[in-house]
């Protein structure tokens, strides 16, 4: 049987929503090896990233909610709470109530969380530049992937 124009933009290879899904699994799959080094996953990889960029940013400490955390990192409470309960297990984080309102629960870095920072740095910045892929191709795929998910967000 023939294949149609139609049939072959089914093709799996010319799904651009495999190829997202292929590559952010390669993605994280590359980052194991600094995970289980730094014994975290790659979500709770993400919150530290963010408590990071909060720090650098002056971010006044009453707005590190956990709301927050999900609202940026596009996780629900109930993806967020289990994983913030085992950073602080950890002693990578600490919850808190809020003093205003004690509905509101704050997160904060612990010293081990900060001083993780410069270790996961290091790994990170010789881990990118090992690859075969030049820094402005990497930005612009950057770039163009923020805008296409600016695009599907504001379809929903």
């Amino acid at each position: 049987m023939g294949k149609t124009s139609d049939s072959a933009s089914m093709d799996l290879d010319r799904q651009l929503c495999f190829a997202l899904y292929a590559s952010s699994r390669a993605m994280i799959r590359a980052y194991q090896p600094m995970l289980r080094e730094f014994g975290i996953t790659y979500p709770q990889y993400l919150v530290l990233l963010l408590l990071w960029q909060w720090e650098k940013e002056g971010e006044p400490a009453e707005h590190w909610t956990v709301s927050a955390l999900g609202e940026r990192l596009m996780l629900d409470s109930g993806t967020l709470t289990p994983l913030l309960k085992r950073m602080e297990k950890l002693a990578l984080i600490s919850r808190r109530r809020g003093a205003q309102d004690e509905r509101v629960t704050l997160v904060s870095l612990t010293q081990s969380g900060c001083k993780l920072q410069s270790k996961v740095s290091a790994w990170r910045d010789e881990a990118m530049s090992g690859l075969a892929v030049a820094p402005e191709r990497l930005s612009a795929l950057h770039r163009e992937l923020w805008e296409l998910l600016d695009v599907l967000k504001n379809r929903e």
